[in-house]
């Protein structure tokens, strides 16, 4: 499968490539050995861990836990459900995925190592478009001074219609 761009360059993500690659924007853990980042986590490096953290790191952006164990068990069947579950749990309490709840589905996982952006989902077909829009986050921030908050984190999710869908 491609991945494709539409008209406002922000890119089309579908939810179940879990084969698909992309290449991802640095956050200086991409540069860090998976051996690493396990240690890190205080765990101890073993095959199925190195092995989750390669289909998560270069797998598609957003992908839930059957999707990473499908793609761990075709390489190694011992590997468990829970065994990803735990390790993809782990890596989201430690910011290395974020997880990502839209609208009544899967929670879906991303590789953290993005700059922060907002997402579009299409309640058809689930595609997700993944935009970053400076006008809303300086929004975000004028309402939350408005209540008294100081942002430290957010989640935008906005649900339509793609125009696929919608030509259908």
């Amino acid at each position: 499968m491609t991945f494709t761009t539409p008209p406002s360059q922000a890119p089309v993500l579908p939810v179940s490539q879990t084969q698909e690659t992309l290449a991802r924007a640095p956050r200086r853990v991409d540069k860090v050995p998976g051996k690493k980042i396990i240690r890190d986590l205080g765990l101890k490096v073993t095959d199925q861990r190195l092995l989750i953290l390669e289909v998560v790191r270069r797998g598609p952006n957003h992908f839930t836990a059957q999707d990473v164990f499908e793609a761990v068990v075709a390489k190694n069947p011992s590997v468990g459900f829970a065994t990803v579950y735990r390790f993809l749990r782990t890596l989201s309490e430690q910011d290395y995925v974020s997880e990502i709840r839209l609208g009544g589905m899967p929670a879906r996982y991303e590789w953290a190592a993005k700059d922060h952006h907002d997402h579009l989902t299409c309640t058809k077909c689930n595609r997700i478009v993944e935009f970053e829009n400076h006008e809303i986050e300086r929004l975000q921030e004028k309402v939350a001074k408005e209540f008294g908050f100081t942002l430290n984190h957010h989640v935008l999710e906005l649900y339509g219609t793609c125009s696929d869908c919608r030509t259908k």
